[in-house]
């Protein structure tokens, strides 16, 4: 056990904390729950670095840290879509559609990764610049619509930010899947 594969830990051990804090009947409740979230972002890109600056890279985070960030996201955007589901019933699904995206997404790129993996092609699937760049759209969404109370001008700005990150989010899709579909189509 190392400093990155313990960062790794305690970004899922913030979960349950961040969620608490989501629901507690508090002023700035939001914000607190953002700052956790925040906490745990830091720690996503905290643990990569430091396990290759000090070249602890071990099989146990690179299984750990993809799962601690899909934990993450997903319970982020579960809460997210509850929330503004329940407020703005008019159009319920405003923000289940790019939850859908991006939860769709990392099913999917996570099972080609495993399949690449298995035929010895994983390099093919390597994290991109794209994916990065979808990552940190998704984390700023998310942070913002966290904290600022739903139906605020910086709530909708998270909102559109989180609109930008599904589309990042299905290029992303796109890049690996074209990346990968030498292998994947059918031997003629």
């Amino acid at each position: 056990m190392n400093l990155p594969n313990v960062l790794t830990l305690l970004r899922i051990v913030l979960i349950p904390f961040f969620i608490i804090a989501y629901y507690w009947p508090i002023p700035f409740a939001g914000w607190i729950s953002a700052g956790i979230f925040a906490l745990a972002a830091v720690t996503d890109w905290l643990d990569g670095y430091l396990a290759r600056k000090w070249q602890q890279e071990s099989s146990f985070g690179a299984f750990l840290d993809p799962v601690a960030d899909k934990l993450m996201v997903a319970a982020a955007l579960i809460l997210l879509v509850d929330t503004y589901g329940r407020l703005f019933s008019d159009w319920p699904a405003i923000l289940s559609i790019p939850a859908i995206i991006i939860v769709g997404r990392e099913i999917v790129i996570s099972a080609l990764r495993e399949w690449m993996a298995e035929i010895g092609e994983r390099a093919q699937v390597a994290v991109s610049m794209i994916g990065k760049a979808k990552t940190a759209l998704q984390m700023l969404a998310i942070f913002i619509m966290i904290g600022a109370a739903p139906g605020t001008t910086l709530a909708w700005i998270g909102v559109g930010i989180l609109y930008a990150a599904a589309l990042l989010t299905l290029w992303s899709m796109f890049v690996y899947l074209r990346a990968a579909w030498p292998h994947l189509k059918p031997n003629q």
